[in-house]
């Protein structure tokens, strides 16, 4: 078992372009955003061994001894892919988890107690290892959402950029890092339904309709050129393009019936300030994303992030083509993260 402390974080996602379309078979960009959530492993000298995750209040502690003990060659049998009845019930035996423990915190708990029984114990992660990591996230993705695509945990396991394609997931080589706002507009959405909406607008007009999704996958083609041309010397003509797509695709989703006054408001705000924004996800509401230009002064960035939460909003300044799952030392941290994992 490990003698110091394990500081691990993993990165979020937004979908770049495709939203929608993807369901019909069209091309999904996704990329990793750096807004990450972290877990922190720490032993004591009384032989207890802590479990924190701050992101979700949680925090747990086990005997080292107990898990020292435990005969784990049960992990070892089945399909990884498929946990079987057993081992997810000898792992919440373990686990000590009461029965009205919320799904969210069951799911962590088994997850990290998987993990930490079979892999964390290495001081470095091999490829084989990651796969694991992200099968075992596609579990908890599955127990989330019933029948997720795969993107979410492949996401946050190898970070960067992925392109999704009827249910196929490729990395995107040298993709560049972005800087962008990320904006909630605090409205909820039902994403189940808006699917719904979009395929009935297909039925309904599929002469209009299917030439939309088209458009939209040849938009997220595009912006997948461009990203691999940009690499790591990006020219500004780049930027003009990724804007473009941008204002292509907002007006594209609005047409399928996915967007919202929210959403309108959010790419007014940005668009007076001469920049281009979208939704990202389901729409109806919840997110959208703000492309940054390098070059731009950050009292710029300032003034358009307080019109945005003078709206309502909560607006976050982030990149995106963050790394996938990370080791880190506790000096490297920010501040706010530590006290956030002190504070548990």
């Amino acid at each position: 078992m490990l003698s110091e402390v394990l500081l691990v974080s993993a990165p979020g996602k937004v979908i770049l372009h495709g939203e929608h379309a993807v369901v019909h078979g069209k091309v999904a960009l996704a990329v990793s955003l750096n807004l990450r959530t972290f877990l922190r492993l720490q032993p004591h000298s009384n032989g207890k061994v802590d479990l924190s995750l701050p992101n979700i209040g949680i925090k747990r502690a086990w005997d080292v001894a107990r898990l020292q003990s435990l005969d784990a060659s049960f992990l070892e049998q089945g399909d990884v892919t498929t946990p079987t009845s057993e081992q997810v019930e000898k792992l919440k035996e373990v686990a000590g988890l009461p029965d009205d423990c919320a799904v969210t915190e069951r799911l962590a708990v088994l997850a990290f107690l998987y993990l930490y029984l079979s892999i964390c114990r290495k001081q470095r992660w091999t490829k084989e290892d990651l796969e694991l990591i992200n099968k075992w996230a596609f579990q908890g993705e599955r127990m989330i959402h019933g029948n997720p695509s795969g993107v979410d945990n492949a996401v946050s396991t190898w970070g960067g950029a992925l392109r999704y394609h009827q249910g196929k997931i490729s990395s995107l080589k040298r993709s560049p890092a972005l800087q962008i706002l990320l904006t909630n507009t605090k409205v909820p959405r039902n994403t189940r339904a808006l699917v719904a909406g979009v395929r009935n607008r297909l039925l309904k007009f599929p002469e209009i309709v299917a030439p939309l999704l088209t458009s939209i996958d040849a938009i997220s083609l595009e912006c997948e050129r461009v990203l691999g041309e940009m690499g790591e010397a990006p020219a500004p003509e780049q930027y003009v393009v990724l804007e473009e797509l941008i204002d292509m695709n907002q007006h594209h989703l609005n047409a399928l019936g996915v967007g919202h006054a929210s959403l309108d408001q959010l790419c007014q705000v940005t668009r007076a300030r001469g920049l281009h924004s979208k939704l990202t996800g389901a729409g109806g509401g919840g997110c959208g994303i703000t492309l940054l230009k390098p070059g731009l002064e950050q009292p710029e960035v300032e003034a358009t992030k307080q019109a945005l939460t003078s709206c309502g909003f909560d607006c976050l300044e982030t990149s995106i083509g963050a790394p996938g799952v990370s080791i880190h030392s506790a000096t490297s941290l920010d501040s706010r993260v530590q006290q956030a994992l002190d504070g548990l």
